[in-house]
């Protein structure tokens, strides 16, 4: 089984009162920076990108080159509703140092393929010297990405591969067949990390290894032995970290509050959690932080 690798979906933190709280971002940068993780994904869903400013986007990506990029790769994401606010945010990737960004499709009206085509199309021309990973996450943008939209996406002279949110393995295993060789995948679905070499991927994007990354390492570790009993614990130990954390950002920043990362809000509608829930953190942490 090939090792997978991880890539750590990076939240932003806030102030009680939902400005941005740089302070608390670089803390938590500074916490997946100790994660031997290969990877940061900043700004997208985990990140409430849709919720910042560009000149905020700005900030948080500024502090990730430079608190990560000589430790692991950064993976800036670019996505806006349109072209015209998707190019602001790519000069603004290449003028912080990124090499690699990630675009989510349109969102909120649907589009057509013909028109994502030409949406990130547009993009590609304007993005020399960067890889793009194609964000597809239907449930959230709105719009997917068809088996035969990604080939054509694919062949851009710039995009290297995806990042598959809440799609089955089988749509993964899809892409693969429809996409080069070298063309990387990685599905945002956390606890397959062990199932996601055996449909031609590369690994996750992880929120939940944002503040629990021990299980994910020993996940990947496993993933390269023979030993079934070793990969079995591994995957029991992951289900249970997602099982607490669930994919919720403020269970999240609960669980940096526990780990003493940062004291931090949302400023998306996201429920904070309860007080057994916060145990339940609480106790997680404890085990598998």
């Amino acid at each position: 089984m090939t090792r997978p690798s991880i890539i750590t979906a990076t939240p932003t933190a806030f102030h009680p009162d939902g400005s941005l709280d740089l302070e608390g971002s670089r803390a938590i940068l500074e916490h997946i920076g100790r994660s031997g993780n290969e990877g940061a994904f900043i700004l997208g869903t985990t990140g409430e990108f849709a919720a910042l400013t560009v000149a905020e986007r700005g900030q948080v990506v500024e502090a990730a080159m430079e608190i990560l990029a000589d430790r692991m790769r950064v993976i800036v994401h670019v996505g806006a509703p349109s072209v015209f606010e998707v190019l602001q945010l790519v000069e603004q990737a290449r003028a912080a140092g990124a090499t690699e960004i990630a675009l989510l499709t349109p969102y909120y009206l649907p589009a057509t393929d013909a028109a994502m085509l030409d949406f990130f199309s547009t993009v590609d021309a304007a993005s020399e010297g960067l890889d793009i990973f194609v964000y597809a996450y239907a449930r959230r943008s709105g719009n997917s990405v068809s088996t035969e939209l990604m080939a054509r996406l694919a062949q851009l002279p710039n995009v290297v591969g995806a990042k598959v949110s809440e799609e089955p393995l089988e749509q993964l295993q899809a892409y693969r067949g429809a996409v080069p060789d070298d063309f990387q995948i990685y599905t945002g679905a956390d606890r397959d990390i062990l199932a996601v070499a055996g449909v031609g991927a590369q690994g996750v994007v992880s929120g939940v290894s944002s503040v629990l990354p021990k299980p994910f390492r020993a996940a990947a570790a496993a993933a390269d032995g023979d030993d079934a009993d070793a990969r079995a614990r591994a995957q029991a130990d992951v289900d249970e970290a997602c099982d607490v954390i669930a994919g919720d950002i403020a269970r999240m920043k609960e669980a940096y509050r526990v780990l003493g990362v940062t004291d931090t809000s949302t400023r998306m509608a996201i429920e904070a959690p309860d007080a057994a829930t916060r145990q339940l953190i609480e106790d997680a942490v404890r085990r598998l932080g």
